[in-house]
This record gives C-alpha cells, structure tokens and sequence, in this order.
C-alpha cells in the first residue's frame, strides 16, 4: 500500500510532465518545428497569469480566459507572422536558431516587465481536495483534472489530424508547404498550428506555475526537461508520450522508498529530484534517429555558406582589431570600482570563442558550453584547492575538460542539427543538475587568487592574456589545411568524406577543443569573482551565449570577442533583460541577414575597399567583369 500510494504521488508529476510533453509533440506536429520556445512561452504566460490576478485583482477564471484564450493564441499569431513565416525555407537548423531567439526574447521580457523575481503565489486553476481510494489511499481533484486535460487534448489532436479534413491540410502544410499553397490556404493553417501550440504552451505554464516557483530560468528548463518524453515518443506518438512521462513520474516517486548506505544517498535524492533530465540524456543517447524532417545541414542561417576569413587580413580588417585591442585595454586605466564589472569581458569572450570553433567553424551546433565552462571552473577551483599552484590550475583544469569534450563529440559523429543541439544540451543540464548542484561537489568551495594577481588591474591583464591565447589558437585551427577542412566539413558532410577528410575524427576534435576553451573561460569567470556560482553556468544560460554569438557572427572570432563586451556592458548600463531583448531580436531576423552582424562589417568593409574595382567592372564586358570575378576570389583565398 505504501507503494501505491507513492505511485499515486508520482501520477501527479507524470501528469504535469505529459501536459508539457504533449503540447511540445502536438507543437511539432501541427508545425513541423520543435519549438525550443515551449518553454518560454509557457513562463511568459504563467508571468501573464500571474499579474492578472495577484496584480490587477481579476478573478481566476477571467484570468485565464484571457491568458489561455487571448494572449497565448495571440503570441502564437504574432511570432508566426513577424518570425516563422519569413524563415520556412530556412531548414531545421534555421528555425532552430529562430526558436531559440524567441526564447531568449521572451526571458528578456520576462525579466524586463517582473524583474526575473521567484514568485510562490502563482494562482491555480486546479480544484483543491483529494477523493478516497480504497485502502487509506487519496487522489487529488488536481491529478484527475490533469489527467482529463492530457487525455482530452491526445484524443481530440489526433482526431483532428486523422479524422478530419483540416487535419489532412495541415498535415499536407507541414510535409510540403510549397506545394500545399498552390491548392490550400497554408498561411493561415500554419498562423492556425502556431496558435494552437502557443495555447498548448500556455495551458502548461499555468498548471506548472503553483506547482514549481514561477522563476524564469528554472521553470523553463523544468518544461524543456520534459523533451525526453517527447524523444521517446520519437516525436510522432502522443499516446507513448503520456505513457512515458507517467511512467517516469511514478519512477521518480518510487525512488523516495530506496535508502541507500548513506554516502550514497545523495546519489540516490539526485536521481530522484532529476529522473526527467536522466531520460532526455539517455533518449538521445538511445533512440537512433528522430522524424526530423530537416536534420542537416548544419548551421543553416548562422553563416553565409562557403564563407571563410583571409588568413591574410586587409587594411579594413586591422581597423576594428586595432579599435577592439584599444577598448579592451582601456579598462586597465579604470578606477578599481570601475574595473570590477569589466572583469567579465575577457572570461566570457573566451566562452564564446570556443563556440566560434564548433559552430562558426566545424558548423556543430553545441549548446552545452555552460556545462564545458563550470566544469572547468569547477576542476580549476578543486586543484587550486588541493594545493596546485594556482596559474597551473588555471590552464590544468581546463584541461581536464577536454575528455568531457572528447567524449561528447562521439554521439556528434552521427548527429547532425537539432539532434546535435539536443545532445548538447542534455549534457549541459545533467552536469548542472548531477554536479553543479550537489553540495558534494561545490559545498565549501573556496576561490582565491594568488598573491600577484589580487589586485584587479593584474588579474585582468593576465585574462586578456589568455584571450590573446585563445585567438592565437583559433586562428591557428582556422587557417592553412586544417581550416579548409573546417570548412568543407561546416558546408557539407559528404563533400568533406569525397574529399578525403576524415569527418568523424574532425568533430570530435572540434568538440573537444571547444570544450577546453570553454572550461578555460569557466575558470576565468569563477576567478574574476572569487567564487563558484551556479547560476554562471545554467544551461539556459548556454542558450543565451549561443543566441549572442549568432547575433555577432558566428564565425568570426573578433565577433564573439565583440559580442562579449556588448552583452558585459548592456547588463552593467541598463535594467535586467534589455541584453536579452536585443539578443532575441538579432536572433530572429538572423534569418534575413545570414551571418548577423560581423557579416554585415565584412560586406561593408569588403564595399568602401574595393570601390575602383566597382567603377571599373560596370566599363568590363561580360567576359572582362568573370575575369576580375575571379581574380577577387583568388585574392580572398
């Protein structure tokens, strides 16, 4: 009967989780994209919710007709005009780049409008009291309800895309929206789907928001936990997805009975508290293939194709590096108060630096740098702490990383775009979850610098040191045989393996230099502020950095480096979630200026150096201006 009882407690959180895994499927299949937004979405409407009634005093139920029936759908509408619309030709990789800048768009709302503060009161639609079983046993009013939305919405999705004409057009949408628009009307069944999987996102957030706290980064990273649901279910079946995460829920719950020897009972509580996020990692270890529809090329809308820096940099290129060298240098003047917030800027830039190398360069969408970075700060503090000079342990643990790094690259070798992307991110979120969170690990940990580099200025000298390293060593990886290797492997897979390279080496290499530089940016990071923070390596946080380095140009190192003193500065002189605003807007137009911003540097920095050339080929005739086509390509390679 205990157990029973336990499996009651577990029905309740296998019902929460299979609402979310549900509206996350139902999304997908309605649309067509695994919408990483879920999660955000679901937060901003719990936020909505939540100031209706605790703020604006309305009662519940008008509350969440509003929230549910209005500003749900209505974002839905609005993201699917103004963001999904202009990119359906963009691929998986494109929309997932979109996806992920709404979401940091709507946390930088969030953050914006309530300040990312914890609230405990967030209204319930759910009924109190329990009902009676047999045996001594009770179950709440609110898991049958659940339980009755889930099954309600499973059976009415797939009457509709089964059983009826407008499940059949939105199926045809979905599957070929060229070809679907000559004979339906496919904007407005696809503005209908991001509708619907918009509301499904707010139904989730209401019903989550009582239940956990309703903060900004842990809530969306609850909603995204429960992908591994989804990814059992292989993204096409509802009724395995509530089965799935019922089963995991009841799992969790049982867990509470096992009392282990006592050095392994926070082993045990861990696996308790984090059962989804063990599922998402070992779903996407497990399950061979998702029904992506899209699942390369990599990279798609982060970079103009077959683009790559001249080793060889002109006079227009020196100008923003000298520019840049100046402003980073700039901050060794400041006064000490001054220089503290400018800590930041080399440690992060050397975070984002790394993902120039996965991403901008190899084209491996890798959104578990946070995970990379703590761990690095994490080893770099243990062996400072176990007695290792501090400078060794500075580019030691760091080191360490790379295995992590190296093994992680394995599952890269047969996953390409957002598989890849999912992998990561598991990673990045069992590491937070299994280490970063276990007082066994960081409990008393102590970070101080040696003496010679407590002092402010020194310390900072000594991060745009490392900097400098870090860009010496990207450059190095980008230039010469290994970098045309990057680069075929980036644009395409098979032209790569055609040509000789051996594709599966070069990605775990990649990977596992990433990761090392990430993991030095970690140890930077932690050292600046003389102590291990947690919430510096949030996986959503990873998503933020990876959103940021899209916006600056992902394959342009000067551009991370930029990128880095934009988003230092943004925090320091404005509110909380401006940065967040602005990197989501750059995100989600990146799909009309491929490249983003260093792009655009380069094409005005290519136009004021060449205006002879212009003037001269508008003279040329068609043969003479191919002829100087080639000779300008020839100097740029």
């Amino acid at each position: 009967m205990f157990y029973a009882g336990l499996a009651l407690n577990g029905l309740a959180i296998g019902c929460v989780a299979a609402l979310a895994a549900v509206g996350l499927l139902a999304t997908y299949r309605v649309t067509g994209v695994f919408n990483i937004a879920f999660g955000s979405n679901a937060v901003f409407c719990a936020y909505v919710m939540w100031q209706c009634v605790r703020v604006w005093r309305m009662p519940v139920a008008v509350a969440a007709l509003l929230v549910l029936g209005v500003v749900a759908p209505g974002v839905g509408l609005v993201l699917e005009r103004l963001v999904y619309r202009p990119l359906r030709r963009s691929g998986a990789s494109g929309l997932l780049v979109a996806t992920l800048g709404v979401l940091v768009l709507q946390l930088g709302l969030v953050f914006l409008l309530w300040g990312g503060r914890s609230y405990v009161d967030a209204p319930s639609l759910l009924p109190a009291g329990s009902v009676r079983l047999p045996g001594s046993l009770t179950l709440p009013y609110a898991t049958i309800v659940e339980l009755c939305v889930v099954a309600l919405i499973a059976v009415l999705l797939t009457f509709l895309l089964r059983a009826t004409r407008v499940g059949l057009m939105v199926r045809a949408v979905v599957d070929d929206r060229d070809l679907a628009a000559a004979l339906l009307p496919a904007d407005r069944l696809a503005a209908g789907g991001w509708a619907f999987g918009s509301f499904l996102a707010g139904v989730a957030g209401v019903l989550w928001a009582p239940i956990y706290h309703l903060d900004p980064y842990s809530l969306t990273l609850t909603v995204l936990e429960t992908m591994g649901v989804a990814v059992l279910a292989r993204l096409t079946s509802l009724p395995v997805a509530v089965l799935a995460a019922l089963a995991i829920g009841i799992g969790q719950t049982e867990l509470t009975a096992v009392h282990p020897p006592v050095r392994w009972q926070g082993l045990v509580d861990a696996f308790h508290t984090n059962l989804f996020v063990l599922v998402l990692f070992a779903a996407l270890m497990v399950v061979p293939r998702l029904g992506i529809r899209d699942s390369g090329p990599v990279g798609g809308g982060l970079h103009r194709v077959g683009a790559r820096r001249t080793s060889n940099p002109d006079a227009i290129s020196r100008l923003p590096l000298g520019a840049l060298s100046l402003v980073l240098a700039l901050p060794l003047f400041f006064d000490p108060a001054d220089l503290r917030a400018s800590l930041a800027v080399p440690a992060l830039a050397v975070v984002f630096v790394s993902l120039v190398v996965a991403t901008g360069y190899a084209g491996q969408i890798s959104l578990g740098q946070a995970g990379y970075a703590g761990l690095g700060a994490l080893f770099m503090a243990k062996l400072a702490g176990a007695g290792v000079p501090w400078l060794l342990a500075l580019f030691l643990g760091p080191l360490l990383v790379v295995p992590l790094g190296w093994l992680t690259g394995y599952p890269a070798i047969h996953r390409r775009g957002l598989y890849l992307a999912l992998t990561t991110f598991a990673t990045a979120a069992v590491v937070a979850r299994f280490v970063f969170a276990q007082p066994v690990f960081v409990g008393g940990l102590v970070v101080s610098r040696p003496p010679g580099f407590t002092d402010d200025h020194w310390f900072y000298g000594l991060e745009l040191a490392c900097l400098l390293l870090a860009l010496l060593l990207v450059r190095s990886l980008h230039t010469g045989p290994l970098g045309r290797a990057l680069v075929a492997l980036r644009d395409s897979e098979a032209a790569a393996v055609s040509a000789g390279i051996d594709v599966r080496r070069m990605k775990v290499f990649v990977f596992a230099c990433a990761a090392g530089l990430a993991g030095l940016g970690g140890a930077l990071t932690t050292s600046a502020a003389q102590a291990f923070n947690p919430t510096d390596f949030d996986p959503v946080q990873g998503l933020v950095w990876f959103a940021a380095v899209a916006v600056w140009g992902v394959d342009s190192a000067l551009g991370a480096v930029v990128g880095a003193a934009a988003l230092v500065a943004v925090d320091v002189g404005t509110v909380v979630g401006v940065s967040g605003l602005l990197i989501g807007i750059g995100a989600v137009l990146l799909g009309r200026f491929p490249g983003g911003i260093g792009a655009a540097v380069r094409r005005a920095g290519d136009w004021l150096a060449r205006p002879p050339e212009r003037a001269v080929s508008r003279r040329l005739s068609p043969a003479g201006r191919a002829a100087a086509a080639r000779v300008r390509e020839r100097r740029v390679s």
